[in-house]
């Protein structure tokens, strides 16, 4: 018990108590070792000023003008963001379903997929209905002749093309033979009428492929050349909804 009287008489006694911490953790006991108070800001009176609520170096209003314009009127709309227009879409749904309307090149000239997607779901979903489940064949299909129709073309044309605007062009293309699979599931194209429209609608979709090909990348005179491997892609299609 002696050695812990004597221990407690030594332990030094700062004067910080725990009713002291409302006002502050600086240390400015004045029975401190000094060495422990040197340093800028131990006991500098200044810092027990209230708080007002400004970031140093910012001029007042700055932060509520900066949050107020990064408001959500200035973000730019989802489908502009994933590249989907609406208005692009309708003029070249137009341009497929209307042979003789010529093709604007600012509008075909990009990689475009929402159509085409939607396009080859429609498709599949058509033959489904008709009781011929040839989804794997759509798309196995639309994968192959968007590779083959790529490298042709890069290799007929002077400017190179994209292989997205290769898939979205010959998507599109596609609307006339989901016409003619629609027709289908109410009536049966085994017989002459269904080889004649197999064969108009084949042709519908290789003319309208190739008329935007040769005028987006500038191919006069050679659409006849490009409609030909455009039929052999649409035949096979068309083989897939005849039979």
């Amino acid at each position: 018990m002696g050695d812990f009287k004597q221990y407690d008489e030594d332990f030094y006694q700062t004067g910080y108590y725990i009713d002291d911490q409302g006002q502050g953790g600086y240390i400015c006991d004045p029975n401190y070792p000094p060495e422990y108070q040197e340093g800028e800001g131990v006991c500098d009176p200044s810092m027990d000023a209230a708080y007002t609520g400004q970031v140093p170096g910012l001029a007042p209003g700055t932060m509520e003008s900066t949050a107020a314009g990064d408001g959500f009127e200035e973000e730019l709309p989802l489908l502009e963001e994933l590249g989907i227009n609406f208005d692009h879409i309708w003029q070249k749904t137009l341009t497929v379903l209307d042979p003789l309307k010529p093709a604007d090149s600012s509008i075909m000239n990009e990689t475009d997929l929402t159509g085409p997607v939607l396009f080859c779901i429609t498709l599949g979903a058509t033959l489904l209905m008709a009781g011929k489940s040839h989804f794997g064949y759509v798309y196995g299909i639309s994968a192959v002749g968007c590779v083959g129709m790529y490298m042709l073309l890069n290799l007929m044309s002077m400017c190179s093309v994209s292989c997205g605007c290769v898939a979205s062009v010959l998507g599109y293309c596609l609307l006339p033979m989901v016409a003619l699979s629609a027709f289908a599931i109410f009536y049966s194209l085994q017989g002459l009428l269904g080889m004649f429209l197999a064969l108009l609608v084949i042709g519908w979709c290789s003319h309208s492929a190739s008329k935007i090909f040769s005028t987006t990348l500038g191919l006069a005179g050679q659409q006849l050349l490009v409609a030909y491997p455009c039929a052999l892609l649409y035949g096979v299609f068309a083989l897939l909804t005849v039979f």
